[in-house]
């Protein structure tokens, strides 16, 4: 079975830490992990050392010819902002997309994939401080300046530094599951998924509360029982808060609403439950809290914008795919 062939581009000047997002998640050996065993390819303009802005020299054995093949393809980060792209790699960028390879730009690889013109009319995001100058060079992209990643089918953009992790985990998630993705964040010591976006590190943290650890568990309580009823105000009173103390404790924590957060734990449950178990739809859907297998699919086609069956189908499909090779 061919084996999937990720290129991560290199450049003068990178990030050591940055090249080192992609290859922590695809460069290693993880098919213990229930992943495929990766064709992880590190390329550059030209094959030769390049230079980091930590001062290091990274010797990289592949030129762009490596975009040639390549099933997806990760620029980690970006330099010269505002300067046209390099027509070779411009070229080769585009002709990856055409190809249908997946295009993947980590914080300021979004600033690449625009000037390839890759995401006209389309959505994406960047880290947070740059995202005013990338709607002003590109106006023709919607911009979610809040969002750690923007997944828009065949081209994803990521946030600053982290959500590169959090991006390239859903890579994973979405192409081998939600258990595969969970094994590999254990592995590597990640959240498997974070919630919120960006505005949660914007902001100044909360000072500690004597109440800090109580809220903690109030919500590690909830994950353990998603299947039974959880309000608001039972959560609150569980945390010793008050309402609104704890609806303005969560947003400030997470990102996100107490709502959404939720909506969120379910349906991650009820992922691991179609992907582990043959138990019917109204039995995920009872075990996973949503109460019926009506209200599952709605959450499945807003947030995953699939269905129950055909997540479980196509998480067959690849599980077998995996099993073959």
């Amino acid at each position: 079975m061919k084996q999937p062939i990720i290129a991560a581009f290199a450049f003068d000047g990178i990030s050591p830490f940055h090249l080192s997002v992609p290859c922590l998640v695809f460069g290693a050996d993880r098919t213990r992990l229930g992943l495929p065993r990766f064709d992880f390819r590190v390329c550059a303009m030209e094959e030769g050392p390049i230079h980091t802005d930590a001062g290091l020299s990274i010797v990289v054995p592949h030129d762009l010819s490596a975009l040639d093949e390549a099933d997806i393809v990760i620029i980690p980060s970006w330099k010269d902002l505002d300067a046209p792209l390099a027509a070779p790699f411009k070229e080769a960028l585009q002709g990856a997309h055409k190809r249908g390879a997946l295009i993947v730009g980590l914080c300021l690889g979004t600033f690449a994939i625009a000037g390839a013109g890759l995401l006209a009319g389309r959505k994406a995001t960047t880290h947070w401080a740059y995202a005013d100058q990338l709607q002003a060079l590109h106006p023709d992209i919607a911009i979610d300046a809040d969002a750690l990643y923007v997944d828009d089918g065949d081209v994803i953009t990521s946030a600053g530094v982290a959500a590169g992790l959090d991006c390239c985990l859903h890579i994973v998630r979405a192409r081998y599951g939600a258990e595969a993705a969970l094994r590999l964040a254990r592995h590597v010591v990640l959240s498997p998924h974070r919630q919120g976006g960006q505005a949660q590190f914007i902001e100044r943290p909360l000072a500690p509360t004597p109440n800090a650890d109580r809220f903690a568990k109030a919500l590690d309580d909830v994950r353990a029982s998603l299947g039974e009823a959880h309000s608001l105000d039972s959560v609150a009173e569980a945390a010793g808060l008050t309402r609104r103390t704890f609806t303005r404790h969560f947003q400030k924590t997470t990102g996100t609403s107490f709502s959404d957060w939720l909506a969120d734990q379910r349906v991650a449950l009820a992922q691991r439950l179609l992907e582990q178990t043959k138990k019917s739809m109204d039995m995920v859907a009872f075990e996973a809290g949503f109460g019926s297998a009506t209200s599952l699919r709605q959450h499945f086609a807003a947030r995953l914008k699939t269905s129950p069956m055909q997540y479980r189908r196509e998480f067959s499909k690849a599980a077998g795919t995996l099993s073959a090779a």
